[in-house]
């Protein structure tokens, strides 16, 4: 059974960091691409930044890029997130997703191409 736990949330002052992890099991982690979601109250589910099963392919959300950092290690199953300059903006509840659809496939954005996610990290941002 398929399993993605995140973990590293909590409260931050704006311009501060966090960085979250997304331990996953139950299957093969290094043949498929990950992503990370966030949600904010009242607001729509939206796509954060996403990494190929090999690592070598990042992809971000423009509101994201330049100051969040996606990557993963294989051989622990694991995929982080390093948030830095954060904003107040950027307060929601962070999700991990696998792309297990797709073997060796390339990064995708589109939340329906994700078929297993994690239970969500709130992550809250104060000015």
């Amino acid at each position: 059974q398929v399993q993605l736990v995140e973990s590293g949330g909590g409260l931050v002052q704006a311009w501060g960091s966090l960085r979250l992890s997304c331990a996953a099991s139950g299957r093969t982690f290094s043949r498929y691409p990950m992503g990370w979601f966030r949600q904010a109250p009242g607001k729509e589910r939206e796509f954060v930044a996403g990494i190929s099963w090999s690592g070598h392919s990042t992809y971000y959300a423009d509101s994201v890029k330049g100051r969040f950092t996606i990557s993963r290690d294989n051989a622990k199953s694991t995929v982080h997130l390093q948030m830095d300059s954060l904003k107040p903006e950027d307060t929601a509840v962070y999700y991990c997703a696998a792309n297990y659809k797709k073997t060796f496939g390339p990064v995708v954005t589109a939340g329906s191409e994700y078929d297993y996610w994690g239970q969500g990290t709130q992550v809250t941002v104060s000015s």
